[in-house]
């Protein structure tokens, strides 16, 4: 028999199973499910460097759901694999995980400072703009990589409309079902990284740029 999550109401495993729907759809389609102390934190990455050179932002979609109280894990499955359970309150897991670069990118858990809010209507529309603008751009019959490079330029780029956070945050909270009715959603700060809190979920953005490395300097006699 497959191990499956339970949960306390038959909610918060409907809830997993929309987000990890959405998810597939995002990104590489992988899941990271992080449980402890009767939390689950379900996360996706709708987009994120494929090699460590890329000049791509990270941006992930988390959403934290109850769970039973005694499981602790930390693993990283394929989205479409997570399935119904035998009970509502359940969610059937993969036989297998998988791996994904961006889980190794972690944001802190704390020492985030408030630095504004932005209307959830405001990310609804740049999130609809950005949709247009990668259909516009993405070749017919485009490869998996061309659609990547299309994706990472439109997605990765700053905008202004957003304070200067780049345009997938936007994406990500639209996407993954973040976006419901009217409300402002708080924008807090933490070093590289930017997080958007929604009531249904956070985006959480690191900026671009391949860690630990210096730039690049000029050698030799000069003329």
């Amino acid at each position: 028999m497959s191990p499956s999550l339970r949960f306390p109401d038959p909610q918060a495993a409907a809830d997993v199973l929309t987000f990890a729907r959405r998810a597939t759809r995002l990104g590489d389609g992988a899941v990271r499910l992080r449980a402890e102390g009767g939390v689950l934190a379900v996360t996706s990455a709708p987009l994120a460097p494929r090699t460590l050179l890329e000049a791509v932002p990270t941006v992930l979609g988390m959403r934290f759901l109850p769970v039973d109280p005694e499981l602790v894990c930390d693993l990283v499955v394929d989205a479409g694999a997570l399935s119904e359970g035998e009970e509502e309150r359940t969610v059937r897991l993969p036989d297998s995980a998988v791996t994904a670069p961006w889980v190794g990118i972690s944001p802190p858990r704390r020492g985030w400072a408030e630095v504004g809010t932005l209307p959830a209507a405001l990310l609804a529309a740049r999130a609809q703009w950005g949709i247009a603008a990668v259909a516009e751009q993405v070749p017919t019959d485009a490869g998996d990589d061309a659609v990547h490079r299309v994706r990472s330029v439109v997605w990765g780029a700053v905008d202004e409309d957003l304070g200067g956070i780049p345009l997938g945050a936007a994406f990500a909270a639209f996407a993954l079902g973040f976006i419901v009715g009217e409300e402002d959603a708080a924008v807090r700060r933490s070093g590289p990284w930017t997080r958007v809190s929604l009531a249904r979920g956070h985006v959480l953005v690191r900026t671009a740029g391949p860690p630990g490395l210096t730039a690049v300097r000029r050698t030799g006699a000069s003329r």
